[in-house]
């Protein structure tokens, strides 16, 4: 009897084994792409998404993180998505460009640019009417991670403060519609993305940066500018989405992880984003840069010339959506 009691107990030992084997194999990949360097707060955050998915769903999803452009480039992500080549990637607002002018909403000059607003953005009405579009465009939105709604405009020998100031400097751009406003002070925009900045800076390829304070630290533009305006111009988002027949494979538990952890790494974005662009003007001055925080007359100078050009842009590019989403927004 112990003989087969013993016999019992390797079958069974062998067939947990093959079973945790089988476990192991099963697990769903979840391969996902995005621009930012690992020191930035966003990539932080989506680091912690990740593992959130992998632990809620028990391990049936194995989420691999490709930061710095080293799945797919960045103006590639949503194609390489949308075809199934990968299964999840991060894209900024303006990256979507004329493919759907309708994700620039948030970056009217300082119109969305309130804590409360950002808070109240996942689930709400506006949001999901963009879920809607991302699915017509081959893509299922899983979560919404502001980065900031604190801009940095940065430059070398004086900084950019009235519109005056921008005539006939090349700034980075984010595309023809949130670069509206700059053209109507006189800027020459040319849209790249986040990566491409310091080289075009430190070559003068353009001669002043934009983009969200914190990513003025963890990109390091101090060295190759020496000022830097920080002003609340407009609020912008990165955001993940997945390949829809990918998701529609998952089980319920695995769903369930993706929602769930989407929903929870919102809110971390906009703790870290806030934390982040608290201590970034320090950080800069810290490194050299002459810091210029915009006082309420900076703003409505620059708000008159810019929001009306913005809105005529986004109104050309969106049509009777763009009205349907500024409604649903305001």
């Amino acid at each position: 009897m112990r003989k087969l009691f013993n016999l019992a107990v390797v079958f069974t030992a062998v067939l947990g084994t093959f079973s945790g084997m089988n476990a192991a194999v099963a697990a769903t990949e979840m391969r996902c792409s995005h621009q930012l360097p690992p020191a930035h707060h966003i990539a932080k955050v989506i680091d912690q998404w990740a593992a959130e998915i992998e632990t809620l769903s028990d391990g049936e999803i194995d989420v691999q993180v490709f930061g710095a452009n080293s799945l797919t480039g960045a103006k590639e992500n949503a194609t390489a998505v949308a075809k199934g080549d990968i299964d999840c990637a991060f894209s900024i607002n303006p990256q979507w460009g004329k493919t759907l002018p309708l994700m620039n909403v948030t970056l009217g000059p300082f119109a969305v640019s309130s804590l409360e607003a950002l808070q109240k953005w996942d689930g709400s009405e506006a949001a999901n009417f963009l879920e809607e579009k991302l699915l017509t465009k081959g893509v299922k939105n899983v979560v919404w991670l502001f980065t900031t709604r604190s801009t940095a405009i940065t430059s070398n020998g004086k900084p950019l403060i009235k519109p005056a100031d921008f005539e006939g400097v090349k700034i980075r751009g984010l595309g023809p519609v949130p670069d509206a406003g700059f053209v109507a002070m006189g800027a020459a925009p040319s849209a790249m993305s986040g990566s491409k900045v310091y080289q075009a800076l430190s070559t003068g390829v353009i001669d002043a940066g934009l983009t969200d304070v914190s990513a003025a630290v963890s990109r390091k533009y101090y060295e190759v500018q020496d000022h830097v305006t920080i002003l609340p111009l407009f609020s912008i988002y990165f955001h993940g989405y997945v390949n829809p027949a990918w998701y529609d494979g998952l089980s319920d538990k695995g769903k369930m992880a993706v929602d769930e952890a989407g929903k929870k790494a919102a809110v971390w974005a906009i703790e870290a984003s806030e934390a982040s662009a608290a201590s970034a003007p320090d950080e800069l001055a810290a490194k050299g840069m002459k810091v210029h925080i915009a006082t309420d007359e900076d703003i409505e100078v620059l708000k008159a010339v810019m929001a009306p050009a913005f809105y005529e842009a986004f109104s050309d590019a969106s049509g009777a959506d763009g009205k349907k989403l500024l409604d649903l927004l305001n």
